[in-house]
């Protein structure tokens, strides 16, 4: 091709090209062999691309994966994704901890919240998290939030007794 980016044919011809599309299962990495193979046959870059139903700037990125990488260079890549808040140690130290459970007599309060959970990070890994974001670690950690519960202040033993043995409470 006299203008424009250079396609390198080194790596295949643009039969080979199309042959590899065809075989190809993931759609999007086919049309970026076909849009190749058309400029490589002489088309114009906006012909090859329209042929290939790619946008011409689509074309141009995949030139350059093709021409740096070959073949390997036109497959989708992987969505980057945030690296995990805690690694896997951490996270089982965290279970551990849930699971061993709150001891009131060393200060600890009567059962875990995720503000609690979170300050524990925070002193064990020296990493902040917020409640929110703890709330999402422990989910697939297969701990799940629990409440008790409530008890009212004026409660009778007594009468809980007898409601538990399904009789009414004299008074």
């Amino acid at each position: 091709m006299a203008h424009g980016l250079p396609i390198r044919t080194d790596v295949a011809s643009p039969l080979e090209l199309r042959r590899f599309a065809k075989r190809e299962p993931r759609r999007r990495t086919a049309q970026r062999m076909l849009a190749i193979a058309n400029a490589l046959e002489g088309m114009s870059r906006a012909q090859a691309a329209r042929a290939a139903g790619i946008e011409r700037q689509s074309l141009r990125d995949a030139v350059l994966r093709f021409n740096a990488e070959g073949l390997a260079g036109l497959s989708d890549r992987p969505y980057g994704r945030r690296p995990e808040r805690l690694s896997d140690g951490e996270q089982a130290a965290l279970v551990a901890h849930v699971l061993r459970g709150p001891d009131p007599e060393r200060g600890e309060p009567s059962n875990w919240t995720l503000p609690d959970l979170c300050r524990f990070i925070e002193t064990r890994f020296g990493k902040t998290m917020c409640p929110q974001s703890m709330s999402r670690l422990v989910r697939p950690l297969g701990l799940s939030r629990q409440k008790a519960r409530p008890v009212h202040p004026q409660r009778s033993a007594k009468a809980a007794e007898a409601f538990e043995k399904g009789g009414s409470p004299r008074p």
